[in-house]
């Protein structure tokens, strides 16, 4: 009996009769319990660099490792992309590049705080190389150097504001509107219209030769405003197949949006630096915007900043918090993310365990079947006949299958991960798994919603394709005898990648 057995009246499409039977393997660890889907992207930096924290946090849940290049130096983030290569391989790494943002210099370790009322000034960088509680130095010289009386300026996620009274030779006095506490090298925004500044800058290109000669699975562009932006960071990659996430926190960015995520493999909603330049009330419709739009062309969505945030120094977060994580799941953001409250708070693993929990306990209420009922066609460029049209068309058709066989898993086999997160915009009930050759393109699923991935050897056939993804999705614990599975695969041999193929499976 052969043990990959098309179910009773399925469609069947290229499957030879008397393909070579398997030994179905067993299901080491995994189980089919409930499973999260929503994956967790969290950020390390010096509470999160001992390789025992490291571990702690890839198994409280953390999918994807963010090293934020704006707040460390090049040797610092490279540093620590191999450490964390050495430590957990599994977890995939993505950095964030510094981009064209307006920085402060330093302020002495601990920080300062600025009161409402006090008057501070800003002044060039080159003349203030450390920041203190009445003088701020900009690390853009012209950027203090263009405001005006009447200009408002934030620091940090908006927090903190200015308003500028005058000028005293090359420094800006201002008075503190709203007050905090400031720390490190936070962003400084002034209006968009004192300075225009490119992105990725010059420093970013040289810094994405780099990261590409390490391997990392994700490179982050911040400050996008146009589709050239994105253009310009792909072909600094110079043919390299690391994944560009474009962050979306800028006015440009949100009037140009569909325009950039066709230019770009996943997207980022970062809403610190988006909330001190749209007004903040608009945040959370422009979430919504954000995560459908990047969901309806397939890429996966990162939800950012603040997720978490009073978990920084303390042990649990608030409601509040608890309630924007729970609505980010519900509204279909692929990923969350953990900033501060993993680089430098108190407890790391225990921010990752605790959102874990929120994600997996919000997921029991999410509504799989009404979204991909009312999810729009996935709107992909060139013709009918293009690879991504019909890939496209073939996942919707294995969606459709999976809710009418009453499928296990829908198994995706995937050369470069394409049809998996093709597959994963529908948000299905049941398992995804993808199946492929490379540790890079697993990594690099780990960034898509409800992927699991499981590493096959080379086929010669697509029946051998099929053959091998399903035992290893029955041995991964993802199928068992008499699931039913919907496997979608191609030719191992065509130079083009495409998925063409759709089989319905029952496992003896």
């Amino acid at each position: 009996m052969n043990p990959v057995d098309p179910a009773p009246g399925a469609a069947r499409s290229r499957r030879k009769p008397g393909a070579k039977a398997f030994v179905r393997g067993a299901a080491p660890g995994g189980g089919r319990g409930p499973r999260r889907r929503t994956k967790i992207v969290a950020t390390i930096g010096p509470a999160s660099d001992a390789a025992e924290t490291l571990v702690g946090m890839a198994q409280a849940g953390m999918d994807v490792a963010r090293i934020p290049l704006a707040h460390s130096s090049m040797s610092e983030g490279i540093e620590r992309i191999r450490r964390i290569r050495a430590v957990i391989p599994q977890v995939a790494v993505l950095v964030d590049l510094p981009g064209p943002k307006i920085r402060s210099t330093r302020f002495a370790d601990g920080g300062v705080t600025l009161t409402a009322g006090d008057e501070v000034v800003l002044a060039p960088g080159s003349a203030a190389p450390s920041s203190t509680a009445t003088r701020v130095g900009v690390a853009l010289d012209e950027a203090v150097a263009d405001l005006e009386e009447g200009d408002r300026v934030a620091i940090g996620d908006g927090g903190v504001s200015l308003v500028v009274v005058g000028r005293h030779g090359d420094d800006a006095v201002c008075a503190v509107v709203s007050g905090g506490r400031v720390q490190g090298q936070p962003g400084v925004t002034i209006p968009a219209s004192r300075i225009a500044l490119t992105t990725p800058t010059p420093e970013d290109i040289g810094r994405i030769h780099e990261l590409v000669a390490e391997g990392v699975d994700h490179i982050a562009v911040s400050f996008v405003r146009f589709p050239a932006d994105m253009e310009a960071a792909r072909a600094a990659l110079e043919g390299d197949k690391t994944m560009l996430v474009a962050k979306i926190e800028t006015p440009d960015g949100i009037a140009h949006l569909e325009e950039i995520l066709r230019a770009s493999d996943a997207v980022m909603v970062a809403r610190g630096d988006l909330g001190v330049r749209v007004p903040l009330e608009d945040v959370p419709h422009l979430q919504k915007q954000i995560i459908r739009t990047g969901v309806r062309l397939g890429l996966p969505v990162i939800t950012a900043t603040q997720m978490l945030e009073s978990m920084v120094n303390l042990p649990v977060p608030t409601r509040a918090e608890v309630t924007d994580v729970a609505n980010a799941v519900l509204d279909g953001t692929s990923a969350v993310m953990l900033s501060a409250e993993t680089a430098i708070g108190r407890d790391p693993v225990r921010v990752c365990e605790t959102m874990a929990r929120i994600v997996l306990r919000t997921e029991e209420d999410f509504d799989y079947m009404g979204w991909g009922s009312h999810l729009d066609p996935q709107e992909v460029a060139g013709d009918a006949s293009a690879p991504a049209h019909v890939t496209a068309a073939i996942t919707a058709a294995g969606w459709r299958a999976a809710l009418e066989m009453d499928a296990a898993a829908i198994v995706a086999c995937t050369r470069s991960g394409a049809t998996a997160r093709a597959i994963s915009r529908f948000r299905p009930r049941m398992r995804i798994v993808a199946a492929t050759t490379s540790k890079r393109v697993q990594r690099q699923l780990a960034l898509s919603w409800g992927v699991e991935t499981v590493i096959v050897g080379s086929s010669e056939s697509t029946d051998d394709v099929i053959r091998q993804a399903v035992e290893a999705s029955v041995a991964a614990g993802a199928a068992a005898s008499g699931d039913v599975v919907v496997v979608l695969a191609g030719s191992p041999h065509s130079e083009v990648v495409v998925s063409n193929t759709l089989e319905v499976v029952r496992v003896p």
